[in-house]
C-alpha cells in the first residue's frame, strides 16, 4: 500500500497551490481513472474528504480496511485541519453506503467557496456529492460574460452554474430539474450569496415538457446553460449524448435571443472529442450557430501532465477531458 501512499503524495503535490487560507474551497485531489487507482478518486469540499470506491466487488484492492487506514492516516498527516472523511461506496447494493458513510468527523461540511462565490453541498444527497468539480471554467465563464444577461439553466441539478451566472450579474436565472430536493440545494445556495429567491424561477418538471412551455409562452433567454446527463428517459422523451447529442441542441436553440450563448456540455465517456466535435460543426454549417470556444475541464479533474498515467476511453480531443464543453453563438433567422 505504501506505493498508493506515495502516488497520493505526488498528486496531492502537484495541487499545492488550489488549497486556500481559510480551507473553504472544493477540487479534486486524486483522478485515481489518470493518476495509478482507476477505481479511486478523492475530492475535497472546505474541510471534508470524499473517497469515492468505483471497485466491484473484489477489485479494489482485496486488503480494502487496510488500504483505507493506510489512506486515512496519510489525509490526516497532509491535512491536520480536517473535519470529515466520507467514503461513498459507489457500487454496493446498500443505498445509505452510496451516499456515504463516515469514517471520521461527525458532521460533513455543508457550503464551499469558488471564485468568491458561496454554494450549498449536500455530500451525503445520493451517488454524487451535489456540485460538479469538473464545470468549475464553465461557473468561471458565466462570471466573466453573463452581467445584464437574462439565463436559462437546463439539467439544473443544485444551480451552480445560475448560481454562478447570477453572482456575474444576471439579470434573470431560470432553474429546470425534475428533481426539487436539488432546487432546493440551489435555493441554499442563493441564500448564502443574499439573492432573493422568485420561487416562479425554480421550475421542477421534465425537459420536454418545461421546454415546450417556456416556446409557447414566447419566452427567450440571453444564454441556455445545456449540461445533460448522458442518458435519461421519461414519457416524454429521451436524452442520449452518444447517439443524438443534436436533438438536445435543437430543442432549446429556439429559446435563445440573436446574439446569445448556447453552452452544449457532452459528458458521454465513450463519445469522442472529435466526434462530438464534428456534430457541433455539422449544426454549425446553416450559419446560425456558431462555435466561439471549447472550455477546457480543470486539470485537478483531469490529471496534470506530470501525474497523468491512464487514458480515458475515447480521445477528448480538441477538448481536454471527457466532459466537453463548447461556447455556442446563436443568430436568429428573423434578424
Amino acid at each position: 500500500m505504501n506505493s498508493l501512499v506515495s502516488l497520493l503524495a505526488e498528486t496531492f503535490a502537484a495541487r499545492a497551490d488550489l488549497f486556500d487560507a481559510n480551507h473553504e474551497t472544493a477540487f479534486r485531489l486524486f483522478h485515481g481513472f489518470s493518476e495509478g487507482c482507476p477505481t479511486l478518486a478523492i475530492e475535497i469540499y472546505a474541510r471534508t474528504i470524499v473517497l469515492h470506491d468505483y471497485a466491484t466487488v473484489g477489485d479494489f484492492l482485496q486488503d480494502k480496511q487496510i488500504v483505507l487506514q493506510e489512506v486515512q492516516e496519510h489525509l490526516h498527516s497532509q491535512f491536520p485541519w480536517l473535519r470529515a472523511i466520507l467514503l461513498k461506496t459507489h457500487r454496493s447494493s446498500i443505498f445509505s453506503v452510496r451516499q456515504g458513510v463516515l469514517l471520521y468527523g461527525e458532521k460533513v461540511d455543508q457550503r464551499i467557496r469558488e471564485h468568491g462565490v458561496s454554494y450549498a453541498v449536500e455530500l451525503r444527497m445520493h451517488g454524487d456529492t451535489s456540485f460538479y468539480l469538473d464545470t468549475r471554467n464553465l461557473r468561471a465563464w458565466a462570471l466573466q460574460h453573463l452581467n445584464g444577461k437574462t439565463v436559462l439553466n437546463t439539467f439544473a441539478y443544485t444551480g451552480s452554474l445560475g448560481v454562478a451566472s447570477l453572482a456575474g450579474g444576471a439579470r434573470r436565472v431560470v432553474h429546470l430539474d425534475h428533481n426539487r430536493a436539488f432546487l432546493n440545494v440551489a435555493k441554499a445556495s442563493y441564500s448564502l450569496n443574499g439573492f432573493p429567491i422568485n420561487k416562479g424561477d425554480f421550475q421542477v418538471g421534465d425537459f420536454w415538457t418545461q421546454v415546450n412551455y417556456l416556446k409557447r409562452t414566447g419566452e427567450r433567454f440571453d444564454c441556455v446553460l445545456l449540461d445533460p446527463p448522458f442518458f435519461s428517459t421519461t414519457n416524454r422523451g429521451t436524452v442520449d449524448l452518444v447517439t443524438q447529442s443534436q436533438r438536445v441542441i435543437n430543442k432549446v436553440r429556439p429559446l435563445i435571443n440573436d446574439g446569445g450563448y448556447l453552452i452544449a456540455t457532452n459528458n458521454a465517456l465513450f463519445v469522442s472529442g472529435a466526434d462530438y466535435f464534428h456534430s457541433l460543426e455539422v449544426l454549425c454549417a446553416d450559419g446560425y450557430l456558431s462555435i466561439e470556444a471549447l472550455l477546457p475541464v480543470p486539470l485537478d479533474c483531469t490529471g496534470y501532465p506530470q501525474t497523468t498515467v491512464g487514458a480515458p476511453p475515447a480521445d477528448p480531443t480538441p477538448f481536454n477531458h471527457p466532459t466537453k464543453i463548447a461556447v455556442l453563438r446563436v443568430r436568429r433567422k428573423e434578424t
